[in-house]
């Protein structure tokens, strides 16, 4: 185990000298890692839903999608208790002389929120939409590098962030559907079935999956 925790400490380090070096990246990073990569995948999110209501079979599109929103949540919840019993220590409090582009936070660092975020949105929209799911794949990487970028965390805190959210994601998956399903198809059947289908109730033409 100190093997792996010595080799995630120097690629830490590794990526904070390339931070470094890389100033004219600093604001456009800071801001990308603290709220602007959640957002973005917010609304990759959202435009995934407005596609959903456009598909060949909308209500189940749409359940998919629901279900990545809602497995994102859960995800980020189940991960306040884990990271507390883990209690890695934030590697700004371990390691002397870092550059940290964000407030010092006093929280445990493994797993990393921002990562559990983008592994569940990643595996919740790739088996919703491909096409959003590749996009939150790119942006939700992306923002995993940048929480090492910027001094906040460990390589292996993203890694861990990621793969428990996209665990939480699958394993969960038949319930929350099972349960969203239920809640679409009584909204299907009312007057605000227009929540689930693009036109007045039934299907329209689009994206197959």
């Amino acid at each position: 185990m100190s093997s792996l925790t010595n080799l995630d400490s120097r690629l830490y380090l590794d990526v904070n000298r390339f931070a470094r070096h890389t100033s004219f990246a600093h604001l456009f990073m800071k801001e990308y890692a603290l709220y602007g990569g959640v957002a973005i995948l917010g609304v990759v999110g959202l435009i995934a839903y407005f596609r959903a209501r456009k598909s060949s079979d909308p209500k189940k599109t749409v359940d998919r999608v629901l279900w990545t929103a809602a497995g994102t949540l859960i995800a980020l919840g189940l991960n306040q208790p884990l990271s507390h019993m883990v209690g890695r220590v934030r590697p700004y409090y371990v390691l002397k002389g870092v550059e940290v582009l964000v407030p010092k936070a006093n929280d445990f660092t493994f797993p990393s929120d921002h990562a559990t975020v983008a592994g569940a949105m990643i595996v919740g929209l790739l088996m919703a939409d491909t096409l959003t799911g590749y996009i939150a794949l790119i942006l939700g990487l992306f923002l995993a590098f940048a929480r090492v970028y910027v001094g906040a965390h460990y390589p292996g805190d993203v890694i861990g962030g990621l793969i428990f959210g996209a665990i939480v994601s699958v394993a969960l998956r038949p319930a929350g559907l099972a349960i969203i399903g239920r809640i679409t198809e009584f909204i299907s059947k009312s007057k605000l079935r227009f929540l689930i289908y693009h036109r007045s109730g039934s299907p329209a033409p689009g994206l197959v999956k």
